[in-house]
């Protein structure tokens, strides 16, 4: 694996979140020694997981930009649903999509990248339920483990989380950033 240390990666959170979905990548992420935040609404606030396991966001999506990272993970679960109600974490992740920033969803995590109006003819997956809220924002939802359309990785369920891993990893390791079209 190469080394991400010089990497600056945020990762969502909101009540409901998908436990495995949020800590998998966050510990993995660090373990490469990328520089990793949990941005949430609010600052300091702790948010329940699905299984009421507890995640401390580090930073409100307000207080941040999206100049300040490589990357944005958006785990799914429940979370998602409430994270678009909240124009900051909306704002943050569509000017990620403008500046051609890695955009990382899995699950449910697809629905930010629907609010965010960044999928049109973009190749994506996600839990097969929202397959119709994808394809009604111009994504071409495809059934695989991980997907990857530029910079865009997005996968299914937690059982994928090693492919959606790896292709984050092989996202952020490109010596530039790739740029969305």
């Amino acid at each position: 694996m190469a080394d991400l240390k010089h990497k600056h990666v945020a990762v969502l959170v909101e009540k409901m979140y998908e436990d495995l979905e949020l800590w998998y990548p966050v510990l993995r992420l660090r373990e490469a020694g990328c520089d990793v935040k949990v941005v949430g609404p609010k600052a300091g606030e702790t948010y329940a997981s699905k299984h009421g396991y507890p995640a401390k966001s580090d930073v409100a999506a307000r207080e941040v930009k999206a100049d300040d990272f490589d990357a944005f993970v958006i785990p799914g679960g429940y979370s998602p649903d409430h994270m678009r109600r909240d124009p900051a974490m909306v704002d943050l992740v569509t000017q990620g999509a403008r500046q051609g920033k890695i955009l990382a969803a899995i699950c449910h995590g697809a629905w930010m990248l629907c609010s965010a109006k960044c999928l049109k003819g973009r190749k994506v997956t996600s839990f097969y339920a929202i397959r119709d809220d994808i394809e009604n924002a111009g994504g071409v939802w495809q059934d695989a483990a991980v997907v990857r359309d530029g910079n865009i990785v997005t996968s299914r369920t937690p059982d994928d989380l090693p492919a959606f891993m790896q292709g984050i990893f092989s996202a952020l390791s490109e010596p530039s950033p790739v740029h969305a079209r």
